[in-house]
Protein backbone atom coordinates (compact mmCIF):
# COMPACT_ATOMS: atom_id res chain seq x y z
CA UNK A 1 0.00 0.00 0.00
CA UNK A 2 1.31 3.27 -0.96
CA UNK A 3 0.64 5.94 1.40
CA UNK A 4 1.31 10.02 1.32
CA UNK A 5 4.79 9.79 1.28
CA UNK A 6 5.33 7.74 -1.51
CA UNK A 7 2.15 9.32 -3.90
CA UNK A 8 3.48 12.75 -3.11
CA UNK A 9 6.71 14.58 -4.65
CA UNK A 10 9.91 12.91 -4.00
CA UNK A 11 13.54 13.61 -5.02
CA UNK A 12 13.02 11.73 -8.00
CA UNK A 13 9.32 13.14 -8.57
CA UNK A 14 9.23 16.10 -11.42
CA UNK A 15 7.20 18.75 -12.26
CA UNK A 16 7.49 19.36 -15.53
CA UNK A 17 7.86 22.20 -17.85
CA UNK A 18 9.64 21.03 -21.14
CA UNK A 19 8.43 19.17 -23.47
CA UNK A 20 9.00 15.49 -25.25
CA UNK A 21 10.53 14.35 -28.56
CA UNK A 22 7.54 14.17 -31.02
CA UNK A 23 6.99 11.41 -33.39
CA UNK A 24 7.85 11.86 -36.95
CA UNK A 25 5.69 9.23 -38.63
CA UNK A 26 2.66 7.09 -38.14
CA UNK A 27 0.85 4.28 -40.16
CA UNK A 28 -2.41 4.69 -41.31
CA UNK A 29 -3.96 7.76 -42.78
CA UNK A 30 -3.19 11.34 -42.88
CA UNK A 31 -4.20 14.57 -43.81
CA UNK A 32 -3.18 16.64 -47.14
CA UNK A 33 -0.72 18.41 -46.52
CA UNK A 34 -2.67 21.54 -48.08
CA UNK A 35 -5.96 20.68 -45.96
CA UNK A 36 -5.49 22.48 -42.31
CA UNK A 37 -8.57 21.47 -40.47
CA UNK A 38 -10.33 25.51 -40.13
CA UNK A 39 -10.26 26.17 -36.03
CA UNK A 40 -10.58 29.56 -34.49
CA UNK A 41 -7.92 28.32 -32.21
CA UNK A 42 -5.79 26.94 -35.11
CA UNK A 43 -2.90 28.82 -34.72
CA UNK A 44 -0.31 29.85 -32.35
CA UNK A 45 1.93 32.77 -31.30
CA UNK A 46 3.23 31.31 -28.22
CA UNK A 47 7.44 32.14 -28.23
CA UNK A 48 8.49 29.18 -27.67
CA UNK A 49 6.06 27.71 -30.74
CA UNK A 50 8.20 30.09 -32.42
CA UNK A 51 12.07 29.20 -31.05
CA UNK A 52 10.91 25.91 -32.21
CA UNK A 53 10.11 25.84 -35.62
CA UNK A 54 12.44 25.34 -38.15
CA UNK A 55 13.81 27.51 -40.65
CA UNK A 56 12.41 26.20 -43.53
CA UNK A 57 9.22 26.02 -42.30
CA UNK A 58 6.32 28.57 -43.93
CA UNK A 59 6.30 32.36 -42.10
CA UNK A 60 3.76 32.26 -39.09
CA UNK A 61 0.62 34.33 -39.82
CA UNK A 62 1.30 37.23 -37.43
CA UNK A 63 -1.73 38.78 -35.84
CA UNK A 64 -2.70 42.20 -34.26
CA UNK A 65 -1.78 43.63 -30.81
CA UNK A 66 -5.18 44.42 -30.33
CA UNK A 67 -6.64 41.09 -30.44
CA UNK A 68 -6.72 38.60 -27.53
CA UNK A 69 -6.49 34.70 -27.95
CA UNK A 70 -9.58 34.29 -30.01
CA UNK A 71 -8.96 36.87 -32.54
CA UNK A 72 -11.58 39.43 -30.59
CA UNK A 73 -10.75 42.62 -29.49
CA UNK A 74 -8.51 42.83 -26.67
CA UNK A 75 -9.24 44.17 -22.98
CA UNK A 76 -7.10 46.69 -23.42
CA UNK A 77 -7.64 47.60 -27.03
CA UNK A 78 -11.49 47.92 -25.73
CA UNK A 79 -10.48 50.24 -23.11
CA UNK A 80 -8.87 52.57 -25.44
CA UNK A 81 -11.37 52.85 -28.25
CA UNK A 82 -14.60 51.77 -26.18
CA UNK A 83 -17.74 50.98 -27.95
CA UNK A 84 -17.22 49.28 -31.22
CA UNK A 85 -19.34 50.17 -34.52
CA UNK A 86 -21.62 47.49 -35.45
CA UNK A 87 -20.47 45.00 -38.08
CA UNK A 88 -22.13 44.93 -41.55
CA UNK A 89 -24.74 42.21 -41.10
CA UNK A 90 -25.05 39.82 -43.99
CA UNK A 91 -20.96 39.66 -44.20
CA UNK A 92 -19.63 36.06 -44.81
CA UNK A 93 -18.68 35.13 -41.57
CA UNK A 94 -16.65 31.53 -43.25
CA UNK A 95 -13.59 31.20 -43.75
CA UNK A 96 -10.88 29.29 -46.18
CA UNK A 97 -8.26 26.58 -46.01
CA UNK A 98 -5.86 28.72 -46.89
CA UNK A 99 -6.24 31.90 -44.48
CA UNK A 100 -7.34 32.67 -40.98
CA UNK A 101 -10.45 35.07 -41.32
CA UNK A 102 -12.00 35.73 -37.92
CA UNK A 103 -15.58 34.66 -37.98
CA UNK A 104 -16.81 37.90 -37.01
CA UNK A 105 -15.90 39.52 -40.11
CA UNK A 106 -12.77 41.98 -40.86
CA UNK A 107 -13.09 44.24 -38.25
CA UNK A 108 -11.18 41.82 -36.36
CA UNK A 109 -8.18 40.90 -39.02
CA UNK A 110 -7.21 37.53 -38.92
CA UNK A 111 -8.33 35.42 -36.37
CA UNK A 112 -5.71 33.87 -33.43
CA UNK A 113 -8.02 31.63 -31.15
CA UNK A 114 -5.65 30.85 -28.90
CA UNK A 115 -7.25 30.20 -25.90
CA UNK A 116 -5.93 30.04 -22.25
CA UNK A 117 -6.10 26.75 -20.03
CA UNK A 118 -7.23 28.80 -16.69
CA UNK A 119 -10.54 27.69 -15.14
CA UNK A 120 -12.92 30.80 -14.64
CA UNK A 121 -11.32 32.75 -17.21
CA UNK A 122 -8.05 33.23 -14.95
CA UNK A 123 -5.81 35.51 -16.87
CA UNK A 124 -1.98 35.20 -17.43
CA UNK A 125 0.98 36.81 -17.76
CA UNK A 126 1.70 37.17 -21.75
CA UNK A 127 2.37 33.65 -22.90
CA UNK A 128 4.32 32.23 -19.93
CA UNK A 129 3.82 28.86 -18.32
CA UNK A 130 2.58 29.50 -14.81
CA UNK A 131 5.14 27.87 -12.13
CA UNK A 132 3.15 25.28 -10.42
CA UNK A 133 2.19 24.53 -6.37
CA UNK A 134 5.16 21.86 -4.52
CA UNK A 135 3.20 18.84 -3.67
CA UNK A 136 1.91 18.70 0.12
CA UNK A 137 3.15 15.30 1.40
CA UNK A 138 1.13 15.52 4.55
CA UNK A 139 -2.40 15.01 2.98
CA UNK A 140 -2.33 11.34 3.09
CA UNK A 141 -3.53 10.35 -0.34
CA UNK A 142 -3.71 6.49 -0.57
CA UNK A 143 -3.86 4.03 -2.79
CA UNK A 144 -6.43 1.52 -2.13
CA UNK A 145 -5.20 -2.17 -1.42
CA UNK A 146 -7.70 -3.66 -3.49
CA UNK A 147 -6.49 -1.83 -6.80
CA UNK A 148 -5.71 -4.91 -8.95
CA UNK A 149 -9.51 -6.09 -8.41
CA UNK A 150 -10.71 -3.08 -9.13
CA UNK A 151 -8.53 -2.65 -12.58
CA UNK A 152 -10.25 -5.81 -13.43
CA UNK A 153 -13.95 -5.13 -12.74
CA UNK A 154 -14.76 -1.28 -11.37
CA UNK A 155 -18.02 -2.80 -9.73
CA UNK A 156 -15.55 -4.47 -7.63
CA UNK A 157 -15.19 -1.07 -5.89
CA UNK A 158 -18.91 -1.07 -4.82
CA UNK A 159 -18.29 -3.05 -1.95
CA UNK A 160 -15.73 -0.83 -1.03
CA UNK A 161 -17.58 1.80 -0.12
CA UNK A 162 -17.30 2.72 3.51
CA UNK A 163 -19.98 5.84 4.89
CA UNK A 164 -18.58 7.88 8.12
CA UNK A 165 -20.05 7.90 11.15
CA UNK A 166 -21.13 11.80 12.00
CA UNK A 167 -20.31 12.70 15.94
CA UNK A 168 -22.88 12.51 18.51
CA UNK A 169 -25.30 15.66 18.65
CA UNK A 170 -24.65 16.54 15.18
CA UNK A 171 -27.27 18.73 13.49
CA UNK A 172 -30.67 17.77 12.15
CA UNK A 173 -30.16 19.40 8.90
CA UNK A 174 -26.44 17.37 9.03
CA UNK A 175 -28.32 13.62 10.13
CA UNK A 176 -30.87 13.92 6.88
CA UNK A 177 -28.34 15.35 4.59
CA UNK A 178 -25.74 12.32 5.80
CA UNK A 179 -29.12 9.69 5.41
CA UNK A 180 -30.02 10.87 2.17
CA UNK A 181 -26.63 10.85 0.61
CA UNK A 182 -26.34 6.99 1.78
CA UNK A 183 -29.76 6.16 0.04
CA UNK A 184 -28.33 7.68 -3.13
CA UNK A 185 -25.71 5.71 -2.85
CA UNK A 186 -27.19 2.52 -2.05
CA UNK A 187 -30.13 3.27 -5.08
CA UNK A 188 -26.86 3.42 -7.86
CA UNK A 189 -25.00 0.52 -6.31
CA UNK A 190 -28.30 -1.60 -6.93
CA UNK A 191 -28.36 -0.86 -10.51
CA UNK A 192 -24.55 -0.82 -10.84
CA UNK A 193 -24.39 -4.57 -8.91
CA UNK A 194 -27.18 -5.79 -11.70
CA UNK A 195 -26.38 -8.71 -13.85
CA UNK A 196 -27.26 -6.42 -16.82
CA UNK A 197 -27.74 -2.73 -16.05
CA UNK A 198 -30.35 -0.54 -16.84
CA UNK A 199 -29.55 1.74 -18.51
CA UNK A 200 -32.69 4.22 -18.71
CA UNK A 201 -32.70 3.59 -14.58
CA UNK A 202 -29.11 4.63 -14.82
CA UNK A 203 -29.57 7.87 -16.44
CA UNK A 204 -32.77 8.90 -14.60
CA UNK A 205 -30.60 8.38 -11.35
CA UNK A 206 -27.51 9.96 -12.65
CA UNK A 207 -29.20 13.60 -13.59
CA UNK A 208 -29.46 14.99 -10.30
CA UNK A 209 -25.95 13.90 -9.69
CA UNK A 210 -23.76 10.90 -9.09
CA UNK A 211 -22.13 10.21 -5.74
CA UNK A 212 -18.26 10.40 -5.80
CA UNK A 213 -17.94 6.55 -4.85
CA UNK A 214 -19.94 5.14 -7.75
CA UNK A 215 -19.25 7.88 -10.90
CA UNK A 216 -16.35 6.66 -12.46
CA UNK A 217 -18.36 3.38 -13.54
CA UNK A 218 -21.42 5.03 -13.62
CA UNK A 219 -19.52 7.64 -16.08
CA UNK A 220 -18.27 4.74 -17.75
CA UNK A 221 -21.56 3.09 -18.48
CA UNK A 222 -23.51 6.50 -20.12
CA UNK A 223 -20.52 6.91 -22.77
CA UNK A 224 -21.08 3.48 -23.72
CA UNK A 225 -17.86 2.61 -23.18
CA UNK A 226 -18.67 -0.67 -20.64
CA UNK A 227 -21.27 -2.85 -21.75
CA UNK A 228 -24.43 -3.28 -19.29
CA UNK A 229 -23.68 -6.85 -19.23
CA UNK A 230 -21.51 -7.76 -16.07
CA UNK A 231 -20.56 -11.29 -18.17
CA UNK A 232 -18.68 -9.08 -20.82
CA UNK A 233 -17.49 -6.45 -18.29
CA UNK A 234 -14.04 -7.90 -17.74
CA UNK A 235 -13.51 -8.79 -21.33
CA UNK A 236 -13.92 -5.87 -22.60
CA UNK A 237 -12.13 -3.29 -20.58
CA UNK A 238 -9.05 -5.90 -20.96
CA UNK A 239 -9.31 -5.80 -25.01
CA UNK A 240 -9.84 -2.18 -24.94
CA UNK A 241 -7.14 -0.96 -22.63
CA UNK A 242 -4.73 -3.63 -24.61
CA UNK A 243 -5.92 -1.92 -28.37
CA UNK A 244 -5.33 2.04 -26.60
CA UNK A 245 -1.75 0.44 -25.44
CA UNK A 246 -1.10 -0.98 -29.23
CA UNK A 247 -1.89 2.36 -30.57
CA UNK A 248 0.45 4.14 -28.54
CA UNK A 249 3.39 1.66 -29.38
CA UNK A 250 2.49 2.14 -32.94
CA UNK A 251 2.21 5.80 -32.57
CA UNK A 252 5.46 6.35 -30.55
CA UNK A 253 7.77 3.00 -31.96
CA UNK A 254 9.18 5.46 -34.83
CA UNK A 255 10.24 8.20 -33.07
CA UNK A 256 11.84 5.89 -30.80
CA UNK A 257 13.55 3.82 -33.35
CA UNK A 258 14.85 7.31 -34.80
CA UNK A 259 16.31 8.41 -31.53
CA UNK A 260 18.25 5.36 -31.33
CA UNK A 261 20.18 5.92 -34.50
CA UNK A 262 21.19 9.54 -33.21
CA UNK A 263 19.17 11.68 -35.47
CA UNK A 264 16.74 14.07 -34.19
CA UNK A 265 12.98 13.87 -34.71
CA UNK A 266 12.47 17.31 -36.09
CA UNK A 267 15.56 16.62 -38.67
CA UNK A 268 14.02 13.19 -39.46
CA UNK A 269 11.04 14.71 -40.01
CA UNK A 270 12.65 17.31 -42.03
CA UNK A 271 13.34 14.44 -45.14
CA UNK A 272 10.04 14.25 -45.38
CA UNK A 273 6.95 16.43 -45.70
CA UNK A 274 4.17 13.82 -44.83
CA UNK A 275 5.76 13.26 -41.59
CA UNK A 276 5.71 17.30 -40.84
CA UNK A 277 1.76 16.97 -40.18
CA UNK A 278 2.35 14.42 -37.47
CA UNK A 279 5.30 16.59 -35.97
CA UNK A 280 2.61 19.95 -36.43
CA UNK A 281 0.15 18.04 -34.01
CA UNK A 282 2.36 17.12 -31.23
CA UNK A 283 4.35 20.51 -31.64
CA UNK A 284 0.81 22.03 -30.50
CA UNK A 285 -0.03 18.91 -27.89
CA UNK A 286 3.22 19.86 -26.17
CA UNK A 287 2.35 23.65 -25.60
CA UNK A 288 -1.04 22.95 -24.95
CA UNK A 289 -0.76 20.43 -22.24
CA UNK A 290 1.61 22.55 -19.42
CA UNK A 291 -0.73 25.24 -19.83
CA UNK A 292 -4.00 22.94 -19.36
CA UNK A 293 -5.11 23.35 -15.33
CA UNK A 294 -2.39 24.90 -14.10
CA UNK A 295 -3.56 26.05 -11.05
CA UNK A 296 -4.33 22.57 -9.97
CA UNK A 297 -1.25 20.63 -8.80
CA UNK A 298 -2.76 16.91 -10.18
CA UNK A 299 -1.58 18.26 -13.63
CA UNK A 300 1.56 20.20 -12.78
CA UNK A 301 3.17 16.79 -12.65
CA UNK A 302 4.95 15.08 -15.71
CA UNK A 303 2.79 11.68 -15.24
CA UNK A 304 0.10 13.53 -15.63
CA UNK A 305 1.31 15.82 -18.38
CA UNK A 306 2.50 12.89 -20.40
CA UNK A 307 -0.57 10.57 -20.21
CA UNK A 308 -2.54 13.57 -21.03
CA UNK A 309 0.17 14.08 -24.23
CA UNK A 310 -0.13 10.32 -25.39
CA UNK A 311 -4.30 10.55 -25.20
CA UNK A 312 -4.64 13.27 -27.45
CA UNK A 313 -2.23 12.57 -29.78
CA UNK A 314 -3.40 9.11 -30.74
CA UNK A 315 -6.70 10.44 -30.56
CA UNK A 316 -5.77 13.22 -33.26
CA UNK A 317 -4.06 10.57 -35.82
CA UNK A 318 -7.04 8.64 -35.74
CA UNK A 319 -9.16 11.18 -36.52
CA UNK A 320 -7.61 13.02 -39.37
CA UNK A 321 -10.66 15.10 -40.77
CA UNK A 322 -10.33 17.45 -37.52
CA UNK A 323 -6.83 16.43 -36.12
CA UNK A 324 -5.92 18.29 -32.87
CA UNK A 325 -7.99 21.15 -32.18
CA UNK A 326 -7.18 23.66 -29.17
CA UNK A 327 -9.67 22.79 -26.14
CA UNK A 328 -10.07 19.18 -26.77
CA UNK A 329 -7.03 19.08 -23.93
CA UNK A 330 -9.34 20.63 -21.53
CA UNK A 331 -11.99 18.20 -22.23
CA UNK A 332 -10.02 15.13 -21.13
CA UNK A 333 -9.16 16.35 -17.90
CA UNK A 334 -12.76 15.25 -15.86
CA UNK A 335 -11.84 11.93 -17.01
CA UNK A 336 -8.61 11.21 -16.44
CA UNK A 337 -9.61 13.39 -12.76
CA UNK A 338 -12.70 10.98 -11.97
CA UNK A 339 -11.26 7.73 -13.11
CA UNK A 340 -7.93 8.30 -10.90
CA UNK A 341 -10.02 9.15 -8.32
CA UNK A 342 -11.47 5.57 -8.11
CA UNK A 343 -8.14 3.85 -7.10
CA UNK A 344 -7.32 6.25 -4.07
CA UNK A 345 -9.00 6.29 -0.69
CA UNK A 346 -9.78 10.04 -0.89
CA UNK A 347 -11.02 10.85 -4.40
CA UNK A 348 -10.13 14.78 -4.44
CA UNK A 349 -7.31 14.06 -5.65
CA UNK A 350 -5.64 17.93 -6.88
CA UNK A 351 -3.38 18.04 -4.88
CA UNK A 352 -1.45 16.17 -2.59
CA UNK A 353 -0.32 13.31 -4.60
CA UNK A 354 2.33 12.51 -7.39
CA UNK A 355 0.38 10.40 -9.84
CA UNK A 356 3.96 8.89 -11.10
CA UNK A 357 4.51 6.84 -8.02
CA UNK A 358 1.20 4.63 -8.60
CA UNK A 359 1.59 1.62 -9.74
CA UNK A 360 2.36 1.39 -13.68
CA UNK A 361 -0.98 -0.81 -14.38
CA UNK A 362 -3.33 1.89 -12.51
CA UNK A 363 -1.89 4.66 -14.93
CA UNK A 364 -2.39 3.03 -17.91
CA UNK A 365 -5.89 1.81 -17.09
CA UNK A 366 -7.22 5.71 -16.06
CA UNK A 367 -4.99 6.40 -19.36
CA UNK A 368 -6.68 4.00 -21.46
CA UNK A 369 -10.29 4.37 -20.03
CA UNK A 370 -9.72 8.14 -20.50
CA UNK A 371 -8.99 7.84 -24.44
CA UNK A 372 -12.08 5.82 -25.23
CA UNK A 373 -14.73 7.82 -23.22
CA UNK A 374 -13.24 10.96 -24.77
CA UNK A 375 -13.73 9.44 -28.08
CA UNK A 376 -17.18 8.88 -27.14
CA UNK A 377 -17.69 12.06 -26.10
CA UNK A 378 -16.29 13.78 -29.03
CA UNK A 379 -17.85 11.36 -31.18
CA UNK A 380 -21.38 12.92 -30.44
CA UNK A 381 -19.96 16.39 -30.84
CA UNK A 382 -16.89 16.08 -34.09
CA UNK A 383 -18.93 18.95 -35.94
CA UNK A 384 -17.30 21.20 -33.67
CA UNK A 385 -14.27 20.46 -34.58
CA UNK A 386 -13.73 19.27 -38.35
CA UNK A 387 -13.34 21.86 -41.05
CA UNK A 388 -14.75 25.29 -40.72
CA UNK A 389 -16.53 24.14 -37.40
CA UNK A 390 -20.07 24.00 -38.79
CA UNK A 391 -21.55 22.32 -35.46
CA UNK A 392 -20.03 25.93 -33.08
CA UNK A 393 -21.70 27.85 -35.47
CA UNK A 394 -24.67 26.46 -35.33
CA UNK A 395 -25.09 26.30 -31.63
CA UNK A 396 -23.86 30.24 -31.82
CA UNK A 397 -26.45 30.85 -34.13
CA UNK A 398 -29.10 28.71 -32.06
CA UNK A 399 -27.97 30.59 -28.96
CA UNK A 400 -29.02 33.68 -30.70
CA UNK A 401 -32.04 33.26 -31.45
CA UNK A 402 -32.51 30.93 -28.08
CA UNK A 403 -31.73 33.80 -26.17
CA UNK A 404 -34.19 36.29 -28.42
CA UNK A 405 -36.84 34.16 -27.21
CA UNK A 406 -35.86 33.61 -23.53
CA UNK A 407 -34.90 37.37 -22.89
CA UNK A 408 -35.59 39.60 -25.48
CA UNK A 409 -34.45 42.36 -23.47
CA UNK A 410 -31.11 41.25 -23.18
CA UNK A 411 -31.16 40.09 -26.96
CA UNK A 412 -31.76 43.39 -28.14
CA UNK A 413 -29.50 45.16 -25.86
CA UNK A 414 -26.81 42.95 -26.98
CA UNK A 415 -27.44 43.81 -30.63
CA UNK A 416 -27.86 47.50 -30.06
CA UNK A 417 -23.95 47.49 -28.64
CA UNK A 418 -22.61 45.52 -31.54
CA UNK A 419 -22.18 42.49 -29.35
CA UNK A 420 -21.67 39.25 -31.54
CA UNK A 421 -22.45 36.16 -29.68
CA UNK A 422 -19.04 34.33 -31.52
CA UNK A 423 -17.43 37.14 -29.72
CA UNK A 424 -18.31 35.34 -26.24
CA UNK A 425 -19.92 32.31 -26.84
CA UNK A 426 -17.72 30.50 -28.38
CA UNK A 427 -15.43 29.37 -25.96
CA UNK A 428 -18.49 28.17 -24.06
CA UNK A 429 -19.24 25.81 -26.92
CA UNK A 430 -15.43 24.94 -27.79
CA UNK A 431 -14.63 23.90 -24.26
CA UNK A 432 -17.93 23.35 -22.92
CA UNK A 433 -17.83 25.69 -20.37
CA UNK A 434 -14.96 24.84 -18.82
CA UNK A 435 -12.63 28.38 -19.08
CA UNK A 436 -15.99 29.78 -17.46
CA UNK A 437 -16.36 27.09 -14.01
CA UNK A 438 -14.58 24.96 -11.75
CA UNK A 439 -13.03 21.35 -12.34
CA UNK A 440 -15.25 19.98 -9.53
CA UNK A 441 -18.28 21.87 -10.84
CA UNK A 442 -17.71 20.89 -14.51
CA UNK A 443 -17.94 17.32 -13.29
CA UNK A 444 -20.69 17.64 -11.68
CA UNK A 445 -22.37 19.36 -15.00
CA UNK A 446 -20.63 16.42 -16.66
CA UNK A 447 -23.33 13.85 -14.91
CA UNK A 448 -26.48 15.63 -16.41
CA UNK A 449 -24.83 16.26 -19.60
CA UNK A 450 -24.23 12.19 -19.45
CA UNK A 451 -27.78 11.25 -18.39
CA UNK A 452 -29.27 13.15 -21.72
CA UNK A 453 -29.33 12.09 -24.55
CA UNK A 454 -27.33 14.35 -26.23
CA UNK A 455 -26.08 16.13 -23.07
CA UNK A 456 -23.07 17.56 -24.95
CA UNK A 457 -24.68 19.26 -28.30
CA UNK A 458 -28.58 19.71 -27.12
CA UNK A 459 -28.67 20.14 -23.12
CA UNK A 460 -25.55 22.31 -23.70
CA UNK A 461 -26.96 24.61 -25.49
CA UNK A 462 -29.74 25.38 -23.35
CA UNK A 463 -27.11 25.52 -19.94
CA UNK A 464 -25.41 27.70 -22.22
CA UNK A 465 -28.31 30.04 -22.20
CA UNK A 466 -29.38 29.65 -19.42
CA UNK A 467 -26.04 30.61 -18.40
CA UNK A 468 -26.08 34.13 -20.52
CA UNK A 469 -29.56 34.98 -19.39
CA UNK A 470 -28.54 34.40 -15.14
CA UNK A 471 -26.57 37.66 -16.07
CA UNK A 472 -29.09 39.64 -18.09
CA UNK A 473 -29.58 42.55 -15.05
CA UNK A 474 -25.87 43.13 -14.94
CA UNK A 475 -25.43 43.07 -18.53
CA UNK A 476 -28.28 45.90 -19.66
CA UNK A 477 -26.79 48.15 -17.34
CA UNK A 478 -23.11 47.79 -19.83
CA UNK A 479 -22.24 49.37 -22.29
CA UNK A 480 -20.03 47.11 -25.32
CA UNK A 481 -16.77 47.58 -23.40
CA UNK A 482 -18.57 47.03 -19.95
CA UNK A 483 -20.57 43.74 -21.83
CA UNK A 484 -16.96 42.04 -23.17
CA UNK A 485 -14.76 42.36 -19.64
CA UNK A 486 -17.15 41.34 -18.08
CA UNK A 487 -18.35 38.01 -20.03
CA UNK A 488 -14.73 37.19 -20.56
CA UNK A 489 -14.01 37.18 -16.57
CA UNK A 490 -17.67 36.36 -14.87
CA UNK A 491 -17.90 36.17 -11.39
CA UNK A 492 -18.24 32.37 -11.04
CA UNK A 493 -15.17 31.70 -8.75
CA UNK A 494 -17.23 30.83 -5.63
CA UNK A 495 -19.80 29.13 -7.31
CA UNK A 496 -20.79 25.79 -5.50
CA UNK A 497 -22.12 22.69 -6.83
CA UNK A 498 -26.10 24.17 -5.43
CA UNK A 499 -25.03 27.23 -8.22
CA UNK A 500 -24.70 24.08 -11.47
CA UNK A 501 -27.43 22.14 -10.00
CA UNK A 502 -29.47 25.63 -10.43
CA UNK A 503 -28.01 26.10 -13.87
CA UNK A 504 -29.03 22.78 -15.06
CA UNK A 505 -32.56 23.02 -13.61
CA UNK A 506 -33.32 26.19 -15.78
CA UNK A 507 -31.59 25.06 -18.92
CA UNK A 508 -33.91 22.12 -18.72
CA UNK A 509 -37.08 24.44 -18.20
CA UNK A 510 -35.96 25.65 -21.17
CA UNK A 511 -35.04 22.70 -23.30
CA UNK A 512 -38.75 21.64 -22.17
CA UNK A 513 -40.39 24.67 -23.19
CA UNK A 514 -38.35 25.49 -26.62
CA UNK A 515 -36.88 22.29 -27.92
CA UNK A 516 -38.90 21.56 -31.38
CA UNK A 517 -41.21 24.70 -30.39
CA UNK A 518 -42.09 26.61 -34.03
CA UNK A 519 -40.86 29.82 -35.30
CA UNK A 520 -43.53 31.97 -33.90
CA UNK A 521 -42.45 31.66 -30.38
CA UNK A 522 -39.51 33.60 -31.08
CA UNK A 523 -39.83 37.01 -29.50
CA UNK A 524 -41.15 35.82 -26.53
CA UNK A 525 -40.00 37.23 -23.41
CA UNK A 526 -40.26 33.99 -20.65
CA UNK A 527 -37.85 34.81 -17.67
CA UNK A 528 -38.12 32.26 -15.18
CA UNK A 529 -36.98 32.67 -11.07
CA UNK A 530 -35.10 31.00 -8.58
CA UNK A 531 -35.75 28.29 -6.44
CA UNK A 532 -35.95 25.35 -9.06
CA UNK A 533 -32.87 23.23 -7.36
CA UNK A 534 -33.95 19.98 -8.52
CA UNK A 535 -35.72 19.57 -11.63
CA UNK A 536 -35.04 17.04 -14.11
CA UNK A 537 -35.63 13.80 -14.35
CA UNK A 538 -35.18 11.67 -11.60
Amino acid sequence: MLSASSLSSSPNSKKSYGHESPPTSRAGPTMHSNQKPFSYLQSNNDPEAEEDEDDDEEPEITFDDDEDEFGLPSIASMRRKGKRKPLNKGKDPGGSSNSLTSPLGSDFGSAHWRMNSGDIAEERSGNTIPLYPTAKPTVGKILRPQYKDILRDPANALHLIAHPVLPQGAPQKEVEEHSARIGRINKFKRILQSSTITLPDLRSTAWSGIPVEVRSMTWQLLLGYLPASSERRVTTLERKRKEYLEAVRQAFEKSTATSEIGMTPSVASSKGRGRGLDEAIWHQISIDVPRTNPHLELYSYEATQRSLERILYVWAIRHPASGYVQGINDLVTPFWQVFLGAYITDPDIESGMDPGQLPKAVLDAVEADSFWCLTKLLDGIQDNYIFAQPGIQRQVASLRDLTTRIDKTLATHLEKEGVEFIQFSFRWMNCLLMREISVKNTIRMWDTYLAEERGFSDFHLYVCAAFLVKWSDQLVKMDFQEIMMFLQSLPTRSWTEKDIELLLSEAFIWQSLFRGSSAHLKGQSTKVGNGMVGMGPG
